[in-house]
């Protein structure tokens, strides 16, 4: 048993706290199972207070999307001088943002798709661009909201300009590009074994084929 204790965030407030509460389960049982001393902490609005009292000598950050993974919780955690798991303030509000993030690549020299960033009620009649096309939040993850606009459909599907739409207004519409989904981990410098993923039953790795058992397959 090591001495170090560990806050491992998970749940929060965001579309994807189902997400979070898996993998933080997942990641406070295995530092558990290292032997760390482990609190399992659910995040709310009052998470400063909270880590302030709990004083953990780390902080595991498994939360997703919004304020998770924009850097919010980051820029609190800077504040309280508490050392924390994954990306800094700006790696992370920068990654989150769909639009920024293409920047930052571009400017890199790494080929992006056509995109544009419009307000969803702007495009919910017309087309933005001439499809194929997809419409993505611009701060959400786990495929949440994710629309494909095929050719032959005469305007963008009415969900988009909903009340039942949860996502915030601002959305980017990209060139639809047919390719394979790979996924490639890097440890410090090194590359690990790149893997297909497949999706079964689905047009796209969408949110049921990330979480939902059988949803895909991993090659």
């Amino acid at each position: 048993m090591t001495s170090k204790h560990v806050a491992v965030l998970l749940g929060g407030f965001s579309s994807e706290r189902p997400v979070s509460l898996s993998s933080g389960k997942a990641c406070a049982d295995a530092l558990e199972g290292e032997g760390y001393q482990v609190t399992r902490v659910d995040v709310s609005r009052d998470i400063g207070s909270v880590l302030g009292a709990l004083k953990p000598d780390v902080v595991f950050n498994a939360l997703h999307g919004p304020f998770g993974e924009d850097g919010t919780i980051q820029g609190i955690l800077e504040y309280l001088a508490i050392p924390y798991t994954h990306s800094g303030v700006l790696a992370s509000a920068l990654a989150m943002n769909k639009e920024q993030a293409k920047k930052v690549a571009k400017a890199a020299g790494i080929p992006v798709a056509e995109s544009k960033v419009a307000n969803r009620f702007a495009i919910q009649n017309k087309h933005p661009m001439k499809p194929p096309y997809v419409v993505k939040p611009v701060n959400e993850g786990s495929s949440f909201g994710v629309v494909i606009v095929h050719e032959g459909q005469s305007h963008p599907p009415q969900t988009i300009g909903s009340s039942e739409w949860r996502y915030g207004d601002t959305v980017m519409v990209e060139r639809y590009v047919h390719g394979r989904e790979l996924t490639c981990a890097v440890m410090g410098d090194v590359a690990l074994g790149v893997c297909e993923i497949i999706p079964t039953g689905h047009s796209f790795y969408d949110y049921d084929s990330k979480y939902v058992a059988g949803g895909s397959k991993h090659e």
